[in-house]
């Protein structure tokens, strides 16, 4: 089996599609040398990893389309993991982003993979950070990451992305305040897409002074970039942006954020792997009455 998942591994980083779909289903659901697997996968990827995020209807995957369009007639390999909202009876895939990103589906320059959230409050993959780390093994120059588009919760990105996006449209002017404190925060770039629309140039301004204020003296502020992801107006201007803030010298503070962080989530869920929490409330319902109960007690067998 080990000598199977050296190979599988070669064969991914000499660009074969085939092994690494192969190695993405391992992965993602927990089958045979999936343990294996990830403990064989090196760290010299130079893959820039680039989060799209933002709320429901934003356009995020024409958006991704326009990023792709320009990055592959720059000559460049891209590879796409679009996380889609999972059906509530199976945990499939309700909508299919390699069928919106049609026009490249032979294009050998591209790869795209659509996963399901499968419940992940984060917009995210359960399985995103090994699945993106086994997409790194490949010759992609960037690593593309849509999430879901399910608001405040989507601050997830934030632990994975090398550079995160944050796509907002015009319409959500009255809610940028409110948003202060959760996907505002973890943005790296933000798009101001659909930006032909009535109300742009006021959530422009409203960007612009919040950024502002959030940057230190010592700080850079973060971009505000407008776009028509469907005529691809404004997408030298953030794939400008993108290069700018990979060439910054905070990116390397960000490296270590971004480790740190994987780390916990990883130590965090295999921590969980074995409670299970549907005979969680099995038990609690049996007991939950009793003048003993106590939860902190209860909960001093899952501490160790």
């Amino acid at each position: 089996m080990q000598d199977k998942i050296i190979q599988l591994i070669s064969d991914i980083q000499e660009g074969n599609y085939k092994a690494l779909a192969r190695a993405i289903t391992i992965v993602e659901n927990n089958l045979h040398g999936y343990d294996s697997l990830l403990k064989q996968l090196n760290n010299k990827s130079k893959a820039q990893v680039v989060g799209v995020t933002g709320p429901p209807g934003a356009g995020k995957s024409t958006l991704v389309s326009s990023l792709i369009k320009h990055w592959v007639e720059e000559g460049k390999n891209i590879a796409v993991i679009a996380v889609d909202p999972s059906s509530p009876f199976n945990y499939g895939s309700l909508l299919g982003d390699r069928i919106r990103m049609s026009e490249f589906y032979n294009n050998q320059q591209v790869y795209i993979r659509s996963l399901a959230s499968r419940g992940a409050l984060g917009g995210l993959n359960p399985k995103i950070i090994e699945i993106t780390d086994v997409v790194k093994q490949a010759p992609f120059d960037i690593i593309l990451i849509e999430t879901v588009g399910v608001g405040q919760s989507e601050v997830e990105i934030a632990g994975l992305a090398d550079c995160s996006i944050v796509t907002l449209v015009p319409e959500a002017g009255d809610e940028v305040q409110t948003l202060k404190a959760g996907i505002m925060e973890i943005a790296d770039i933000f798009v101001i897409n659909k930006a032909d629309r009535d109300a742009a140039d006021a959530l422009y301004a409203s960007l612009r002074i919040m950024v502002h204020q959030k940057a230190g003296a010592d700080e850079q502020e973060t971009p505000v970039i407008k776009t028509i992801a469907t005529k691809s107006d404004g997408i030298a201007e953030l794939t400008e942006a993108i290069n700018k803030f990979f060439n910054n010298n905070h990116f390397n503070d960000k490296k270590l954020y971004l480790l740190t962080e994987k780390c916990w989530q990883l130590i965090q869920a295999n921590r969980m792997q074995d409670v299970n929490k549907t005979l969680l409330k099995d038990e609690l319902a049996a007991i939950m009455n009793n003048d003993e109960f106590n939860l902190y007690t209860y909960t001093q067998k899952y501490m160790r």
